[in-house]
């Protein structure tokens, strides 16, 4: 996936809090794409915690030279991420580029209903409105304070922890779900699943496969959706690409989680994002179908 060297980068949908710690814990709700709540919280903490390293998070942040407990603040954010060249050159800036067209998409599908939703990049921990967040339980939405927060070295974890192939695309995907659940907030979809209520055919396993659907959608139209200049940011969506994404998505299904992270046990009573298989396959439903309607999961039969 590339973006026009050519389209402004709108960074005001981003608040960049990274270099300030802001508390510890775990926040409440949201759903992270893959991150099975408190279980695989600890089990991260387990294997070391901390961050991966290499790729496109190195090269050129905005964060090179800052010291601890620095903040680097919107403008320099700003100064670093202006055009598509930026994002085809530096993760952070691609991450820019990813929101503003996922929040495009959104707001010509919705059109009036849609209100935009900023991203948090942290480091570490941060508070948020449903509570203090580590980078341990990867991205969410919070929809108490409607902001999506990210720790940026996820994308890495993705790799080094969950084994997964990763790449620009994935970071999309992984984005977009968290806006797939922004979108449920705002239709109300989220406020009428029962929290805490698990297992393979939950509340919590339809939001999260809706989610993955959802995600699946803006990709079948990223490359037709226009900003603000009249045409689209991104480009060159490859077939490489979406096996990325579904190697992702099966990486970060329940049952892979447990298996190969977890103790071994796989416990359908205990899902709350869906298996491999589900998340894989609700995500090409969305970008097969190009169509919201088509990610019904609270009427599908079948899961």
């Amino acid at each position: 996936m590339q973006f026009d060297d050519s389209d402004q980068l709108d960074t005001s949908s981003v608040q960049d809090r990274r270099g300030f710690g802001g508390g510890t814990g775990l926040a409440i709700g949201g759903g992270g794409v893959g991150v099975v709540g408190v279980i695989v919280y600890l089990l991260i903490q387990v294997l070391g915690g901390g961050s991966g390293s290499g790729g496109q998070a190195a090269a050129g942040s905005v964060l090179d030279g800052l010291g601890s407990g620095q903040t680097a603040s919107g403008e320099e954010l700003a100064s670093s991420c202006r055009t598509g060249a930026d994002a085809n050159a530096k993760r952070e800036c691609a991450v820019v580029a990813d929101i503003q067209s996922i929040q495009d998409y959104w707001g010509g599908v919705l059109g009036s209903r849609y209100e935009k939703a900023d991203t948090v990049f942290f480091s570490g921990s941060t508070d948020t409105g449903c509570g203090a967040a580590s980078s341990g339980m990867g991205p969410f939405y919070c929809p108490a304070d409607r902001l999506v927060y990210i720790d940026l070295s996820f994308y890495d974890d993705l790799r080094t922890r969950f084994g997964a192939q990763g790449g620009t695309f994935v970071d999309a995907y992984v984005l977009a779900h968290e806006y797939g659940h922004h979108v449920q907030d705002l239709l109300g979809t989220e406020s009428k699943v029962q929290a805490g209520v698990t297992g393979a055919k939950s509340g919590s396993v339809r939001l999260e496969l809706q989610a993955d659907c959802y995600a699946g959608t803006w990709a079948h139209s990223a490359e037709t959706t226009p900003d603000a200049s009249g045409h689209p940011l991104v480009s060159g969506i490859t077939q490489d690409d979406i096996a990325r994404a579904l190697d992702t998505a099966g990486r970060i299904g329940d049952d892979y989680i447990e298996r190969n992270l977890g103790g071994g046990t796989v416990d359908p009573n205990s899902f709350t994002h869906g298996t491999s298989a589900q998340r894989r396959r609700w995500f090409l439903t969305g970008y097969r179908s190009g169509d919201p309607n088509a990610c019904d999961t609270f009427s599908a039969s079948s899961l």
